[in-house]
């Protein structure tokens, strides 16, 4: 029996249904409003937004990796619980920008997210 990988799982964002994309980009804006001079990281990925888009499972993986692209935000927490993987090394946690990164560099490897 073959493997499963995450690409598997995940399609690319050019294969995905606009709805999701839609759905996704409400959420985030209401997220990222509602949580701007929050800077308690357990109140902000616990925002019903943020739980709603965790809960949009894999199909906005892609589309998270695009985002954080553009603004390195807390997504890190989402993008473990929907993967179950953590590409972040212990030395980084905290760490935004390496955070955000390692995340950056996983999609990449995955085929998720293309430059």
């Amino acid at each position: 029996m073959a493997e499963n990988t995450i690409t598997e799982k995940i399609e690319p964002r050019e294969r995905q249904e606009p709805e999701i994309e839609t759905k996704f980009k409400r959420l985030r804006d209401e997220w990222k409003r509602e949580t701007l001079y929050l800077s308690n990281i357990k109140q902000k990925i616990l925002h019903p937004a943020y739980q709603k888009i965790i809960g949009m499972g894999k199909p906005v993986v892609p589309l998270i990796l695009m985002d954080l692209k553009q603004d390195h935000a807390d997504w890190s927490w989402a993008l473990s619980v929907i993967t179950d993987e953590n590409p972040i090394q212990e030395s980084d946690a905290g760490k935004t920008d390496k955070m955000a990164e390692a995340w950056l560099n996983w999609g990449r490897k995955q085929g998720l997210l293309h430059e």
